[in-house]
């Protein structure tokens, strides 16, 4: 089982396929066996080597009980590990929810070890969010109420597309790690920092999903952002939905290849 060490915390990883190396970075509190769930590294292995990553705190990687731990520029700093790991100078990057918010990091204190950027259901906050100032919110006060309530609030969440296996991990999930890891979110500016990004992106939502309006401003303030929405679509059926979002990443990713 490879490990890529970022700092003495161990970072879980799998890669599968041939090709333009391609990060996949799953949401909050997932594991990287969805992106095998979900028809995605069916979907992608045969024309990208895809680098499957379990983030800090998820996972088989290594889950910190200390909030500083989980600092956007760590999280940045995990997959970057990877990548030397693998001894990857340039990827493409793929990150769904939490994953994107990662990615928005990327652009951030990481963009010279990335071709692109594909964002999914995530805009970037300029507002950094802090729970350790305002007590717990919804989030943290639902993983305070154990494991079984946490996997049941994720099988309703997820509603059709649940599988069943799911259920297993999520019971198995460390929960003071995710309490942790939920108590701040890092604001990056549009200004500073987004504005003067160079890297394609590519950034989807569903049309229906709260991440909709901060998705559809941060395209706004990324001069090489191309914005898709879903009509229809809430944050889990948009990253879901691998018939819309597949041909999707692979039309804007062979046009970046073909630049």
């Amino acid at each position: 089982m490879p490990y890529a060490s970022n700092g003495g915390v161990r970072i879980h990883y799998r890669v599968e396929g041939e090709g333009p190396p391609l990060v996949l970075h799953h949401g909050f509190g997932g594991f990287l066996e969805t992106w095998y769930d979900l028809g995605y590294v069916e979907g992608l292995k045969d024309d990208y080597q895809l680098i499957l990553m379990d983030a800090r705190g998820c996972g088989e990687s290594d889950k910190p009980h200390d909030r500083e731990s989980y600092r956007l520029a760590l999280r940045v700093a995990d997959v970057v590990a990877v990548l030397d790991d693998l001894g990857i100078r340039l990827a493409h990057f793929h990150g769904y929810s939490m994953g994107g918010y990662i990615g928005w990091g990327i652009a951030k204190y990481a963009p010279e070890r990335f071709l692109s950027l594909i964002i999914g259901g995530a805009g970037a906050s300029e507002e950094t969010w802090d729970e350790t100032e305002s007590g717990p919110g919804p989030l943290q006060e639902l993983v305070r109420q154990g494991s079984e309530a946490w996997a049941a609030a994720l099988e309703g969440m997820f509603g059709r597309w649940w599988q069943p296996q799911w259920k297993a991990r999520y019971l198995a999930t460390d929960l003071e790690a995710v309490d942790v890891m939920s108590s701040r979110w890092e604001g990056i500016s549009h200004a500073e920092v987004l504005s003067k990004l160079t890297l394609p992106c590519l950034i989807f939502v569903g049309e229906n999903d709260g991440a909709y309006p901060g998705a559809q401003k941060t395209s706004d303030a990324v001069p090489n952002a191309t914005f898709v929405s879903f009509p229809g679509l809430d944050h889990v059926d948009a990253s879901c939905r691998t018939d819309l979002v597949l041909p999707l990443m692979r039309n804007f990713l062979a046009e970046v290849c073909e630049g």
